[in-house]
């Protein structure tokens, strides 16, 4: 492999190491390993993409719970599927985990392709080293896997130089996990390369002391292994400014839309959003009845990955909307429905009354 750097051992001393390693110190008790089916592999390895482990728990077992098979998930509305996700954020994940629960239905009886890594990774929202994940787990058959935790380690054994999602730097590391990946003990050796990255070679507070390659690892022999790998080169986050109508009929109850199926928040239920407050006046003039505006909401910041939304909530109260909107329903915040909310309206819901998920404006 041209593009490989030349490894720091071989791949059977490689996996004597780690597999020592995570036998006394890996985790043996996730819910998704008991048992290891491909299904329950798949949606714990969609849920773990940008969040960890801590987190995902209990929105695994819930989640299982109410969607125990892959058909069960594929004839599920998607307003169910947003709901149980609601607080995980980067909701495309959701909808691409349903979307591939409906084709794999339809394409491969009920199952998940597992023959093929390129099999799964036609299926919406599997790349490559989710595929590699959900094969080697559950079916022992060899195949690499590449993520976060697996590009930090990896990078920091070798000291290669370069932001890992640069495709240069990226077919490196790949090159690199297929060397090491083993022919043996596959569900075992990919979780132990995660776990290795998740809890020793950590982000800001590696413990290089105890890690079983300190001998050959080039950014430890450095002196700087918190230099790998290199951050993404950091571009400004641009704003940008809503006005969330909290609108309330004479029961309390609050009107919500559904937004577009793609796009920001797309599918989930959300507060109509106004650019201006002109917008705003002339939406209540068209659509409500004798509208009363009420004492102002501290307003406050959502932050995504590619900008930061500012956010003015603006309370209403109506004794009727004019006509019937399609796409919207009030919605009773006492007896509230199973919808996947936006997480910034769940927490402004949540001012209104008590939830099950207790959310407050962030990152997501």
């Amino acid at each position: 492999m041209a593009d490989m750097p030349t490894p720091r051992l071989a791949a059977d001393e490689f996996c004597r190491r780690l597999l020592t390693w995570f036998d006394r110190y890996g985790r043996h008790d996730l819910p998704w390993q008991s048992p290891r089916s491909a299904y329950r592999v798949w949606v714990s390895e969609i849920m773990l993409q940008q969040t960890q482990v801590a987190t995902v728990i209990p929105y695994f077992e819930r989640f299982m719970a109410r969607f125990p098979s892959l058909e069960a998930l594929a004839r599920a509305p998607q307003d169910e599927v947003l709901h149980l996700w609601t607080g995980l954020g980067y909701y495309a994940r959701a909808r691409n985990l349903h979307k591939a629960a409906q084709q794999a239905l339809a394409e491969h009886g009920g199952e998940l392709p597992t023959e093929s890594v390129e099999a799964l990774v036609a299926l919406p929202g599997i790349g490559r080293s989710t595929a590699g994940a959900i094969i080697a787990q559950s079916t022992g058959r060899r195949a690499a896997i590449l993520d976060g935790n697996v590009k930090r380690s990896l990078t920091r054994l070798h000291a290669i130089p370069g932001w890992p999602g640069k495709p240069e730097v990226e077919r490196k590391l790949w090159a690199l996990a297929e060397h090491y990946t083993p022919t043996a003990r596959l569900a075992d050796f990919t979780q132990a390369m995660m776990d290795f990255g998740a809890t020793l070679c950590k982000r800001s507070r590696p413990d290089c002391k105890v890690c079983p390659f300190n001998d050959v690892c080039l950014a430890y022999a450095q002196g700087e292994p918190k230099r790998y790998p290199e951050s993404k080169p950091k571009k400004a986050l641009p704003t940008r400014s809503t006005i969330m109508l909290v609108l309330r009929d004479q029961q309390g109850k609050v009107w919500l839309e559904q937004r577009p199926p793609s796009g920001l928040w797309g599918g989930l239920w959300s507060l109509p959003q106004f650019d201006t407050h002109s917008e705003l006046n002339d939406w209540l003039e068209a659509h409500v009845a004798s509208p009363r505006r009420e004492s102002t909401m501290p307003g406050f910041h959502h932050t995504f990955s590619h900008f930061r939304l500012e956010i003015t909530p603006q309370p209403v109260s109506c004794d009727r909307l004019n006509g019937i909107r399609e796409g919207g329903l009030w919605y009773d915040i006492d007896n509230p429905r199973e919808l996947g909310l936006a997480a910034p309206v769940k927490a402004l819901l949540g001012q209104l009354a008590p939830f099950t998920l207790n959310l407050t404006p962030g990152r997501v």
